[in-house]
This record gives C-alpha cells, structure tokens and sequence, in this order.
C-alpha cells in the first residue's frame, strides 16, 4: 500500500511542478496585463469604449467578455503553424504576443462586465461554482513543496533580474548627472510623456 502511494506521488510530481508553473506564469500574464491596461486607461477614447460595455446588457456583455477569447484563438492557430512551417521564433513571439495582450484584455474586460454578468442567475450561480472549486484547487497546489519550491526560484529570478537592471541602468548611466546622450534622451523623453498624462 505505501510503495504504491509512494509510486503513485513520484508519477503525480511532475504534474504538481507544471501546473504550479503555469499558476505562476498565469498570474504574471494576469498582472502585467493589468499593468498594460493601466497605462491605456487614461486614453480618452479607451474611457468612452470602457463606459459604453458598463453600459452593455447582460447578454451583449457576455459577448464583449467571450469575443477577444474566440478572435485570438485564430491568432494563435496561424502562430502554431507558423512554427510547424519552420518559422519557430515568429510563432512563438505571437503567441506571447497574443497571451500577454489577450490576459490583458480579459482582466480588463471581465473587471469592467462582471457586475452586469452577475445579474443573469445562470451566470451568477456557475461563477460562484467556478471560483469556489478554483479557490479549493489554488489552495491546495500552494500547500504542496512543489509550489513552494517553485514559488521560491520565481521570487530568486525576479530578485535577480531586478538587480541585472539595475546594474545595467548603473553601466548605461541612467539616472547620473553625466549620463550618456541616449540616457538623456531618454528621461527627456520619459518626462515629456509623463506630462502630456497630466
């Protein structure tokens, strides 16, 4: 009984490793998508699009949550192809692409349809399921050693990306007073963006 519960948790560990990897990277995508979003938010057009799905009916808001999910899986098919068709970098930078954008648009979408979404019973009633049975799920994969593992070499890597950075704004002379021209040009640039948001 032991060997076969031992047998059984060294098949299962592989599949613990990977599912708290894409927990992790979904939660990236879902973050840095928000961020994206941010950055776009205060774009007057972007804020009269964002008024008028609050505004959408129950049914035609389900539609605007559920269409950038149909229209990107095109996109990712033509991306799947492209790499079978020996073009490996151009698939696969579309694909990330298409993640990193479509998290984005999802995460926005489903923050600015969810009260009118919760209005329908049917909808209200699955998404309480759907959540409850994610949160049990979530729980439980970031109480295994898998996930704390992982969840430690994610933090090391970005811990050690962010001092790479910070290296390399150092070497660039970003931020100095006798910073390089194209630093210079940079934080111009920067500064001038930063006040047209104003």
């Amino acid at each position: 009984m032991k060997s076969s519960r031992t047998l059984r948790n060294r098949l299962l560990s592989p599949l613990v490793y990977l599912a708290a990897l894409l927990l992790l990277l979904e939660d990236w995508l879902w973050d840095l998508g928000l961020r994206l979003v941010r950055l776009v938010v205060a774009w007057p057009p972007w804020k009269a699009l964002e008024r008028h799905i609050i505004a959408l009916p129950p049914y035609a808001a389900l539609a605007a949550f559920v269409l950038p999910a149909i229209l990107l899986l095109p996109v990712k098919l033509l991306a799947l192809f492209a790499i079978a068709s020996g073009h490996p970098i151009s698939g696969i930078s579309v694909i990330i692409v298409a993640k990193v954008g479509g998290a984005a648009l999802v995460a926005r979408l489903y923050v600015l349809t969810k009260p009118t979404l919760l209005s329908l019973p049917w909808f209200a009633r699955w998404h309480e399921k759907f959540m409850t049975l994610k949160d049990y799920w979530i729980g439980r994969l970031k109480a295994t050693d898998a996930f704390r593992r992982v969840s430690m070499l994610s933090a090391m890597m970005r811990g050690a990306a962010r001092a790479a950075l910070a290296r390399l704004r150092r070497k660039a002379g970003f931020g100095a007073r006798h910073a390089s021209r194209p630093a210079r040009m940079l934080r111009r640039f920067i500064a001038i963006w930063r006040a047209r948001r104003r």
